[in-house]
């Protein structure tokens, strides 16, 4: 195969963990899906690697209305939804009302991707923090988890939450930060979500922070199509690709992969107030 197909083609879907996972963060639009016959055969690939359940995520106002319908087709999908911080510029009140609405619906459970951006020049600093600050006040109202993106932003993030007053559970999605940030997250309670950049060979500073974040606060995500984790780095992402970086965090933590799964099931549970699953999907 050449080197560009294999850059098109998904990798291989492991063997299933030995406990059940959620995939913290995904993006089944994004990953083709359209129709609930797509969804399910998302669904149906992760399930063989053990990745039973996932959260599709929203980050535009558009991928919040499909996000909330992919999670009423299949009770193995459920939902977040805000405007990403990329998305700020023109955040008015039609696209606030639309995401509050959303946001109160059963199967939507975080209000997410929200933060800040400075990567991307497509949102003024000022707007995307106004943006952060309503979407913090909307957490808070609605009683669900505040799922954060946090690009080259770490500190006007921390700032801000504690300027207003952080809703009860905060989960830094796709966490990028050193051990020290790490550790400054953990102390004021925050859960961080470890996507397929974990396991990249270039990563030390994050494999740093990975390695001391209590079992109880960490969660593990695809961020699907995107970040697919080593060895299969720049193909095409899937939630079954979680079970890549299950491995991976079991690996740098020292731990059996049983165990990392069950924290990551059982924290994905308590964070997003999902029903209790089976701890084990395989003999």
């Amino acid at each position: 195969m050449s080197r560009k197909k294999d850059r098109d083609t998904p990798p291989p879907v492991p063997e299933r963990l030995p406990a059940s996972v959620v995939d913290a963060h995904t993006h089944l639009d994004a990953c083709g899906a359209d129709t609930a016959a797509d969804v399910a055969a998302i669904l149906d690939r992760a399930a063989a690697a053990g990745v039973e359940r996932v959260v599709t995520v929203a980050d535009d106002l558009t991928a919040a209305r499909w996000a909330a319908d992919a999670a009423t087709w299949d009770e193995r999908v459920y939902a977040a939804v805000a405007i990403h911080p990329t998305r700020t510029a023109d955040f008015g009140d039609q696209e606030k009302a639309e995401i509050e609405r959303l946001a109160a619906g059963d199967r939507v459970v975080a209000v997410g991707e929200t933060g800040l951006d400075y990567y991307w020049d497509y949102s003024p600093p000022a707007a995307q923090q106004d943006a952060f600050r309503w979407h913090i006040d909307l957490a808070k109202r609605v009683g669900k988890p505040l799922m954060i993106h946090d690009r080259e932003a770490h500190e006007d993030i921390l700032r801000i939450l504690e300027e207003e007053g952080a809703p009860e559970t905060v989960v830094f999605h796709c966490f990028s930060g050193d051990a020290d940030m790490a550790r400054r997250c953990v102390d004021a309670g925050y859960v961080l979500s470890f996507a397929g950049t974990v396991t990249f060979r270039n990563a030390a500073d994050l494999q740093a922070a990975a390695k001391l974040v209590p079992p109880e606060q960490y969660l593990v995500e695809t961020d699907a199509p995107f970040l697919t984790p080593h060895p299969h780095r720049g193909r095409p992402n899937e939630p079954f690709c979680a079970a890549y970086t299950v491995h991976g965090l079991a690996e740098l933590r020292g731990e059996p992969v049983a165990v990392v799964a069950d924290a990551v099931r059982s924290n994905a549970e308590r964070v997003f107030g999902l029903p209790s699953s089976p701890t084990v999907t395989s003999a």
